[in-house]
């Protein structure tokens, strides 16, 4: 058989539970079937087309009588879910399924595997960038979850290093050997013999665009808003607000074993002071850890598990989440100045206001006396609207009185830089399937100081892992690239010989041409 024949992809299977058929004992315990990968070790990592190139190797103790041998490329993802009675059910969906063709010529005639003599048959699959339609054909909510659950997943469960994966969710990419055996005409098959490799995949995906998150996606902390005192009992310094910008996907090595490059992302701050005198506080640390959040189910996921409710969504199957954290090495961050800006309020009783409606700082000088001075004057203008305003509620016993705060608020972007634990953890891409997810998140907390005074703010931004897309190395002998097969096939239709043929009779000796008569 030649060692470039190419394999074939077929459909793929729903999901369905696992049976106790695929753990019978083969018979021929003592031969020996072997699957061995070219340039392979228990660390090799491969990725979208990415070749994967061997043979199969058969020795056996006595002569063994045989229909067929096959070789599979076989992905999977399986979960582990508990029943209301406490009876753990397994679910397995098979996503990719690649058979090598074996030609007749191959097979030994008759066709009996005799002892003492070595079989070899090479194969030669490619790992696809996609699964086919096939594998995903239950009902969802929309499209865009349909182009994820076609996406190759990656390996989860058998990597060296800790993925942080549950055992109740694993994904697995494995190359099969089968010797078949059909003992009656039109009987089932008998799987005489197997052997099996397992392959670590990590396929390469693309940059998703931010997501649109809401009050409603509670794995999510975008914002936070926090009251700043000196201690407990004393006045209100101001209220500090921190506002996450969702990163810029973390970039893996195509092996997993390095980032490409470190991650950036900003956390923008507001400070309103209930005083002009108080001023904005100073970032002092920022800390950071990424969580991994799995997700399984015992059927199919119609949505996004991520967005929304997962475990309070009304669902006939018994659904999952696994989470765990790992600390971010240092995070690097550049504090930056703050902005002066005057409110709203303030800029329309000073009759102080720009064409686009939009808030400009003021130019605020400390040393010079007409600024104070205007201050002064518009504080006292908040004072007697203030007062108009508590005369005209008073006779409402629910209105509460609001302190007074001060007609200006300071805002500054906090620019961060981070990279994953890659030496600790194997981080596998964020992706979606029909029944087991993986996303991430970034834990970030923010440590502010206003004299004495500190405040931690927490933010949870949503995180993307990708893997790089490393093209394959040219070979000659390979197939052409897409430009140059349609080059190829527009100069094979120039130069392809015209059909001629004698005219039909009423054409003969005539100046008539055909379709052109009166």
């Amino acid at each position: 058989m030649p060692s470039n024949a190419s394999a074939t992809q077929s459909q793929a299977s729903d999901p369905t539970p696992a049976t106790a058929t695929n753990n019978k004992k083969m018979p021929y315990p003592k031969s020996d079937i072997r699957v061995n990968l070219d340039n392979h070790t228990s660390s090799t990592v491969y990725t979208s087309s990415s070749p994967v190139v061997g043979n199969v190797t058969i020795t056996t103790k006595r002569d063994v009588r045989f229909d067929a041998i096959q070789i599979l490329l076989i992905g999977s993802s399986k979960t582990r879910v508990v029943e209301s009675l406490g009876t753990p059910q397994d679910v397995t969906h098979t996503l990719l399924k690649m058979a090598m063709p074996i030609p007749e010529s191959s097979y030994p005639v008759p066709r009996v595997l005799e002892t003492g003599h070595t079989y070899t048959f090479p194969f030669n699959f490619v790992i696809p960038n996609h699964l086919t339609i096939n594998a995903c054909n239950h009902p969802m909510e929309s499209n865009r979850l349909l182009d994820q659950h076609v996406l190759l997943p990656p390996s989860m469960g058998n990597w060296e290093k800790d993925d942080m994966a549950p055992q109740m969710a694993r994904v697995e990419y494995t190359i099969k050997a089968r010797v078949l055996h059909q003992p009656d005409l039109g009987g089932s098959t008998l799987r005489i013999m197997e052997a099996t490799q397992n392959l670590n995949v990590l396929p390469a995906s693309v940059e998703e665009p931010p997501l649109s998150i809401t009050e409603e996606d509670r794995l999510y902390t975008m914002c936070q808003s926090k009251s700043v005192r000196k201690t407990v009992l004393a006045t209100k310094l101001g209220t500090l607000t921190a506002e996450g910008i969702q990163p810029g996907p973390a970039v893996l090595k195509s092996d997993g074993t390095g980032m490409v490059a470190p991650t950036n992302g900003q956390i923008r701050l507001k400070f309103e002071p209930a005083s002009v005198d108080t001023p904005p506080p100073k970032v002092t640390n920022v800390y950071g850890k990424i969580a991994a959040h799995t997700f399984f189910s015992s059927g199919t996921i119609p949505n996004f598990p991520n967005m929304g409710h997962w475990n309070e969504q009304f669902v006939d199957h018994k659904r999952g989440v696994y989470s765990t954290t790992a600390a971010l090495p240092p995070v690097s961050f550049k504090p930056n100045k703050w902005q002066q800006h005057i409110t709203s309020t303030a800029r329309r009783d000073s009759g102080y206001s720009t064409d686009n409606g939009r808030e400009e700082p003021p130019a605020f000088d400390s040393d010079s006396g007409s600024s104070t001075n205007q201050t002064s004057s518009r504080r006292q203008q908040q004072r007697r609207r203030s007062s108009r305003q508590s005369t005209q509620s008073s006779s409402s016993s629910s209105s509460k009185r609001q302190p007074p705060q001060a007609p200006i608020y300071h805002t500054t972007t906090q620019e961060i830089q981070f990279a994953l634990p890659v030496e600790k953890k194997t981080f596998i891409p964020t992706f979606h399937s029909c029944i087991v997810s993986r996303v991430y998140t970034l834990q970030l907390s923010l440590t502010v100081a206003i004299g004495s005074t500190t405040k931690t703010m927490s933010l949870v931004l949503p995180l993307q892992v990708m893997v790089e897309w490393c093209p394959p190395e040219s070979d000659s002998a390979g197939l052409p690239s897409f430009e140059t097969a349609v080059q190829e096939a527009e100069a094979d239709e120039h130069l392809r010989p015209r059909v001629m043929h004698v005219p039909e009779d009423r054409y003969r000796e005539t100046s008539v041409l055909p379709g052109y008569g009166a």
